[in-house]
């Protein structure tokens, strides 16, 4: 129940998402706004994820659940208000700091922009650094309701974020503005988002802290275990968004639209993961903190419980993804405007390269999430910086001769960069899996359902595939026929699924018990 509503709130923020970067998408396409834009955007969103969820996730959540589970409700209180202190002081200084650098900021992540995209780039960076210490304020208030079992309020939160990108601007352009005066104006949207997005959480999170002021002159025993598993949750925080920085500052040395397709191709990509794992790790990780005293087995048994529910959505959009990524480029992004065929192909080719190692991304966090729940911070973080390093190397290497493919005046650089990524994370699969078996005597990655995950995904192709045959090359660049081929996929994936009994949804089940109920009432 309590990943259901988690994934809930996820899907709502993330289709609100997905209709922000189509009015980014269909305003400045692939070009150079579009590059700003998406630099702009990665740079102060690693602060953000170094000092938010995820790191609080790991650090502050396993810490609060188990006071609450101990019936210290006051001490739990009192340990939130002092690290909303500390993060507050974090954030506000590292804000203030990455406004005033912005300029070498610019010069550093992607030193191959020419003087119109990096002067863009530094204007916006200006803005989303405080919006960025706005939002990590607000994954303070998610760890909270998570741990309060409010976890649609928590994940529904950031759908404002989005709305007020999406109603700037509209507004904007309604207006006249055009270009960069354009693009500022959606900036602006963003800012406004933040604090909306942490006002509406407030509310809910002020009735469980008692409305006492945060803060406190000498840190708590338990607020000092949460700042000794900080610095290791943002070391394994900071290998991702390393990793993110390096792609963005390698994908500048391409030719123009790289970053933009990176961008374009990373929310696509991401929404699974968000639904299928963020779901259960969200919802499981107050729960492996409170079978941390149960015992290892009790672990063991929900990290591979949460694997299965995760494993096929995981396969059934990476196989989607490598299939149909023109078709879902097509479907998502080609509204008209400023995003056409072109940049559908270009974008596409990265979504499949990035959906290569989607599996392994997924399930690498769920495993992450155990080792969290353990006390062990450091581990993960360890293993991701190597994973960082060979994605580097793998991505430097593919990048160039991918490049020389050309779809219209994009390179297919991109591709290799994501390609690269793709490799690392099954690494990381492989070394988390190792050390966590080590540690609980052993964790299947593959169970009885599993060959039905596959043959799922199996039939959902060939379904998409022979939809895909009806039509013409060009209509398929058309959002009918685009349609049509997905929905073929996602029918006949779901429906293999739910007859196999491989699917974590278990439609036919919950129709049943539906079906029950209401005969029992009429009676």
């Amino acid at each position: 129940m309590a990943a259901r509503r988690v994934a809930f709130g996820i899907v709502v923020s993330r289709m609100l998402g997905i209709v922000r970067e189509q009015v980014l998408a269909f305003y400045f396409g692939g070009g150079a706004l579009a590059d700003a834009w998406a630099a702009a955007t990665r740079i102060p969103g690693a602060l953000q994820s170094l000092l938010g969820e995820g790191t609080l996730s790991a650090s502050f959540v396993p810490v609060y659940a188990r006071l609450l589970q101990q019936g210290r409700e006051d001490e739990a209180a009192r340990v939130a208000r002092s690290v909303l202190g500390l993060l507050a002081a974090a954030a506000g200084l590292l804000a203030l700091v990455g406004y005033l650098a912005a300029p070498w900021l610019v010069a550093l992540f992607v030193s191959d922009f020419d003087e119109y995209r990096a002067g863009v780039t530094t204007t916006l960076l200006r803005l989303f650094f405080p919006m960025s210490a706005v939002l990590i304020l607000s994954a303070w208030t998610l760890g909270i309701l998570n741990s309060h079992g409010r976890f649609f309020t928590a994940y529904v939160a950031p759908a404002l974020w989005n709305v007020a990108i999406v109603a700037a601007v509209v507004a904007a352009a309604a207006s006249g503005l055009l270009g960069v005066d354009l693009m500022i104006a959606m900036a602006w949207g963003a800012v406004a988002g933040g604090v909306l997005q942490f006002a509406f959480q407030l509310p809910f999170v002020v009735r469980h802290l008692r409305g006492a002021a945060p803060g406190g002159r000498r840190l708590r025993p338990e607020t000092r275990t949460v700042v000794s598993n900080f610095f290791p949750a943002v070391a394994a925080r900071g290998a991702a968004n390393i990793s993110g920085l390096i792609d963005t500052r390698l994908a500048s040395a391409l030719l123009p639209g790289a970053v933009a397709h990176l961008r374009y191709a990373t929310t696509l990509y991401l929404v699974p993961i968000a639904l299928f794992v963020h779901s259960v790790t969200a919802a499981a990780l107050p729960d492996l903190a409170r079978d941390r005293v149960a015992g290892l087995e009790a672990v063991r048994e929900r990290t591979e419980r949460a694997i299965r529910t995760a494993m096929f959505g995981l396969v059934a959009a990476s196989v989607g993804f490598l299939l149909f990524r023109e078709e879902v480029m097509t479907a998502v992004y080609v509204l008209g405007g400023e995003f056409g065929r072109n940049e559908a192909t270009a974008a596409g080719w990265v979504l499949a390269a990035y959906a290569a190692g989607l599996p392994a991304t997924g399930m690498s966090r769920v495993l992450a999430a155990s080792f969290h729940g353990l006390g062990d911070t450091r581990t993960p973080a360890r293993i991701a910086l190597l994973a960082v390093a060979v994605g580097a190397l793998a991505g430097l290497g593919l990048m160039f001769p991918f490049d020389n493919f050309t779809v219209g005046s994009y390179g297919l650089g991109a591709a290799g960069l994501a390609l690269g990524s793709a490799v690392a994370r099954w690494l990381e699969l492989a070394l988390l899996r190792a050390r966590l078996a080590r540690r609980l005597g052993g964790v299947s990655l593959w169970s009885s359902g599993a060959a039905g995950v596959l043959v799922a995904a199996g039939a959902g192709a060939a379904a998409g595939l022979g939809v895909q045959a009806l039509f013409q090359q060009e209509a398929l660049f058309r959002q009918g026929p685009a349609l049509a081929v997905l929905l073929a996929y996602a029918i006949a994936c779901l429906g293999t699924g739910e007859a196999l009994g491989s699917s974590p949804f278990r439609l036919r089940a919950r129709a049943q018990a539906l079906f029950a109920r209401r005969r029992d009432r009429d009676r």
